[in-house]
């Protein structure tokens, strides 16, 4: 140990401060791979109506403008995809914000905003110099911490209403894959009881070294099949089917970008799915543009390529 301190401008809802000691540890070396971390917006603000209008405004505005310059401007593909990402990824940054803490999904913006005003609270309870002064800002620091305690209440209890409807819902229309989620996020973590491996014969095996030797063998005898005696005899098509791979249309583009599910991890394009479902019509058009070129000078360029431009942007419908 190294050195002792006391952080008295962090604010966790206590009277005592927090104590940060510096330890020196000799630790193991890290090999990097020289990737850079992807960026997460706090898309929770999405939530909230007036930053949804104003990330729809802004976006559509540098959407306009990139539009205009793909239709006057002769620009090549990757100039076109470079502008899209930074677009959506600068719109991110500017209104959203990068995620700074990991809160509940269940957290609404209005308990955010109250633990930032009991943090201010807590600052001024610091900044004070008389005894009258600090008494005063421990009263509002204690009635701040009782609100911020009553909206996170209320936000859960909200929330577990809506995972029940939704379990209900499911359970009406026979959908199981989302009956069985909300119920798991319902009765929390779980561990199911180890189950020992058994032989043949239905006789436990407790040796760990026989348990895998029993898998092995299971695997062995559940992957090495014989082949067949009399192999089927498929003869090629006459006609090809009929595949539509004309570019996909505008509509067709909106209702994939409705279909991505929230709360996912970004890919590498650091794009989250709340804001492509935000950022409305102009991004849709932004896509059908790019799309179409990728499929019209497909030809022109090597196959691997085309097939990483088509992933990268029919990856945001």
């Amino acid at each position: 140990m190294e050195d002792v301190r006391i952080r008295r401008g962090d604010e966790i809802a206590s009277n005592h401060h927090l104590v940060v000691a510096h330890l020196k540890l000799k630790l193991k070396k890290n090999w990097t791979t020289g990737q850079t971390a992807l960026q997460m917006f706090n898309t929770a603000f999405l939530r909230n109506t007036n930053k949804i209008n104003e990330f729809k405004i802004a976006l559509n505005n540098r959407f306009q403008a990139l539009q205009n310059l793909l239709k006057e401007e002769e620009t090549t593909m990757e100039d076109n995809w470079k502008s899209i990402k930074e677009a959506l990824t600068s719109m991110c940054q500017e209104v959203l914000g990068l995620k700074e803490h990991h809160h509940k999904e269940w957290i609404s913006i209005e308990t955010l905003d109250k633990i930032k005003g009991r943090k201010n609270k807590k600052t001024a309870i610091n900044n004070n110099r008389t005894r009258a002064e600090k008494v005063q800002a421990q009263a509002e620091y204690t009635e701040a911490n009782k609100q911020v305690k009553r909206s996170f209440r209320a936000d859960k209890k909200k929330y577990m209403k809506e995972l029940a409807k939704t379990a209900e819902k499911a359970a009406r229309e026979g959908n199981m894959k989302q009956l069985y989620d909300t119920t798991k996020k319902l009765s929390g973590k779980y561990s199911k009881p180890e189950r020992p491996v058994k032989d043949k014969e239905g006789k436990p095996i407790t040796e760990i070294q026989q348990q895998r030797n029993r898998w092995v063998k299971h695997f062995e005898e559940l992957l090495n099949r014989p082949a067949p005696t009399n192999p089927p005899d498929v003869e090629a098509a006459h006609t090809d089917l009929p595949i539509d791979v004309n570019p996909p249309t505008k509509k067709e583009i909106r209702m994939a970008v409705r279909q991505i599910k929230n709360g996912k991890a970004a890919g590498p394009d650091s794009i989250p799915a709340e804001a492509l479902k935000t950022s409305g019509l102009k991004s849709v058009n932004i896509k059908h543009l790019s799309i179409a070129e990728v499929l019209d000078i497909g030809k022109l360029m090597p196959k691997l390529r085309v097939q990483n431009k088509l992933v990268q942007l029919l990856s945001l419908v």
